[in-house]
């Protein structure tokens, strides 16, 4: 029963800490993309699910909610998908002339086949272009199994501007969704002008900001969180002093006299002079019998015999003293963590020390197992523990591997650099190469964990 509890126990913190620090993360891309103009049309807690609890931002147009699968979050920024068509221009403008209109009847008036046809209006619907039209009579459900044969006009102002681009949409003057709009501006105009509010249409700066925004919302959170720690919550500082600080009721220390505030001067024949030192006696002695310890009682030496076996010691415990810092200090030592914590995740790229490194890294099962620990531990301790994770998501998500941000980063560069477009058939090859190197580091490390914390 004990062990169920604890798994419990565990998950429990486990989904707690990281279902909030990826969404923070993503919060970060979310108020990123805002922020460069660029439209986002979900933004959850949980990973995408069907069912959800949700709300319609009756200002910007997202959909804001969350979803049982609560594993992290998500945040649909416009564009992050390749979206590559000569038709798209004509598959756009035709959509908003008509209002309305099947994948089938695009496919007609382009003369392509349906399954080009339905890409087309998925990629528009990716932009927010676009909105799909279930027909609920003949069994159509946006339940997001199907993607839907119907397509509709998004409501649209006289400039063009639907609900996610916020403040620039003239409500009062829009159409309705479904109602047919001719764009003033031709087919070729209206497609340019509808992918400058992508992520695919924004310059190199803007995307670079977007992809390191949730990286920075880690460090920024976790510097935080760390700071509130020393600060505000303060933490216990234990003191290398021969000087008892605690006894457990019915210890072996309790039965012989000892107190807190006693000293004690040996454990068999070895001398204590230190707390270090004291351990390391206990230690020693542990298991091979009964022997004498020598401890100071109100200014005087008492000696008494108990027998220390590997399961029960003494039962006493180091002097503490809960101590809180000024900003200042709490901000250095946070800056040493998060300095600390990069130089670990920098080592990764470094051939001869990556699986020193990996040795000492966790899955999510060691995660999991370190939350539940963390948490019994109380507030201060989770909270320290919670903020080292985010920095580690933080700068883990900077590593140059598709499909993490570090990866796209690496590829918005190359591109600024060369000046010419990566084809995307090499950066979908690279980004399953990707996702395979961190299928393997997560197995890797997944059988670590269960020797360390099962074995």
């Amino acid at each position: 029963m004990d062990t169920l509890v604890t798994v419990v126990t565990s998950l429990f913190w486990f989904v707690v800490i990281i279902s909030v620090l990826v969404f923070v993360h993503e919060g970060g891309h979310f108020l990123a993309a805002r922020a460069c103009g660029v439209r986002v049309t979900e933004f959850f807690l949980g990973m995408p699910c069907r069912f959800n609890l949700h709300h319609v931002s009756r200002r910007i147009g997202t959909k804001f909610g969350v979803t049982p699968l609560l594993i992290g979050g998500y945040a649909m920024i416009c564009g992050m998908e390749p979206f590559e068509d000569e038709l798209g221009p004509d598959a756009l403008a035709l959509i908003h002339e008509r209002g309305r209109l099947s994948t089938s009847e695009l496919a007609e008036a382009l003369s392509i086949d349906e399954d080009r046809a339905l890409n087309l209006c998925v990629g528009l619907m990716g932009w927010g272009s676009v909105a799909p039209y279930y027909d609920e009579g003949a069994g159509e459900k946006p339940d997001g199994k199907y993607y839907a044969t119907t397509y509709e006009a998004m409501p649209r102002d006289a400039a063009g501007s639907t609900i996610y681009d916020g403040k620039r949409f003239d409500r009062a003057h829009a159409t309705a969704q479904g109602e047919a709009w001719v764009p003033p501006y031709g087919a070729e105009a209206f497609f340019a002008a509808e992918k400058r509010r992508t992520y695919l249409g924004v310059g190199f700066w803007k995307r670079a900001f977007m992809l390191v925004a949730g990286i920075a919302v880690n460090i920024a959170v976790g510097f935080l969180l760390m700071m509130s720690v020393f600060s505000v919550i303060g933490y216990d500082v234990a003191y290398d002093v021969n000087q008892v600080g605690a006894v457990e009721a019915g210890s072996q220390a309790e039965k012989i006299g000892i107190e807190p505030g006693d000293r004690i001067l040996s454990v068999g024949s070895l001398k204590t002079n230190t707390w270090s030192e004291l351990t390391a006696a206990i230690d020693a002695v542990a298991g091979t019998g009964p022997v004498e310890v020598t401890f100071e009682h109100n200014g005087q030496d008492h000696t008494a015999t108990v027998d220390l076996s590997e399961d029960e010691l003494l039962g006493i415990s180091v002097v503490r003293e809960h101590v809180t810092l000024n900003v200042v200090d709490s901000a250095r030592v946070a800056w040493a963590t998060v300095s600390a914590t990069a130089q670990a995740i920098g080592r990764l790229l470094i051939p001869s020390q990556t699986m020193e490194v990996l040795s000492q890294s966790s899955s999510m099962v060691g995660i999991a197992v370190m939350s539940g620990q963390a948490a019994s531990a109380g507030a201060a301790t989770l909270i320290n523990f919670a903020a080292a994770l985010s920095f580690s998501l933080g700068f883990m998500n900077l590593l140059p591997i598709p499909p993490l941000d570090g990866g796209k980063l690496l590829i918005e560069v190359i591109q600024a650099v060369t000046r010419r477009k990566v084809p995307m058939r090499v950066q979908m090859a690279v980004t399953y190469v990707g996702v395979g190197l961190l299928v393997l580091l997560f197995v890797f490390m997944l059988r670590q964990d269960i020797l360390r914390f099962f074995f």
